[in-house]
């Protein structure tokens, strides 16, 4: 347990418990049980509790309980919309985290492209998503959708002999919307790590 994260996210649910916005329910969108929050999160089922944030039934310390507990923040009557993508760097302010975001949500996937062509469906049944080959191209792309209303488009061209690899990771084109620059940043670095546990890597 990393305690500089366990206090961010307990700071975090005292903010949004201490004054519950009315339409939390709806803005996130989840349903509830009591005064928890429950919906799909990173692939799994998520729980936003008083008591701490839950991911199929385990408490969450690190950065994904964070990341959901920001998320819950920023929640917003805005709907979610897929198109037009966006790179991460035409958002605003995301310079400063832009070389980031290439290594750490594009580059290591690099060595497992063919491992993530052959899961792709199990990928998007897991992270609720679909093809995105007619919408895209690539050799094989799909968007998935680690918070309820933020989306990633993966985009994978398969190594020739003439050029290696690649992998382009787009955004939904309001997630700015639900997460601050730094955060959308980390969604695609811990989505990518998401995608490389269910290609068991």
């Amino acid at each position: 347990m990393n305690s500089g994260y366990s206090k961010i996210i307990r700071d975090n649910l005292d903010r949004l418990y201490a004054d519950l916005p009315e339409d939390l329910l709806r803005n996130l969108p989840a349903a509830q049980k009591d005064e928890a929050f429950l919906f799909k999160a990173f692939g799994r089922q998520c729980e936003i509790a008083r008591s701490g944030i839950f991911l199929d039934g385990n408490e969450e310390t690190g950065v994904l309980g964070i990341l959901i507990s920001l998320y819950a923040l920023n929640a917003n009557p805005e709907t979610g919309r897929l198109e037009p993508l966006k790179g991460f760097k035409d958002f605003p302010n995301s310079a400063p985290y832009a070389g980031a975001f290439t290594t750490h949500t594009e580059r290591i996937l690099l060595d497992h492209t063919i491992k993530i062509e052959k899961a792709q469906k199990s990928i998007i049944e897991k992270l609720s998503g679909d093809d995105a080959k007619e919408l895209v191209g690539g050799d094989f792309s799909f968007w998935v959708r680690p918070l309820p209303k933020v989306s990633l488009c993966y985009i994978f061209y398969r190594a020739d002999e003439d050029f290696p690899p690649s992998a382009t990771c787009l955004f939904s084109f309001n997630a700015l919307q639900f997460l601050p620059i730094d955060a959308l940043a980390d969604v695609g670095e811990y989505t990518s790590r998401r995608i490389l546990q269910l290609v068991g890597e």
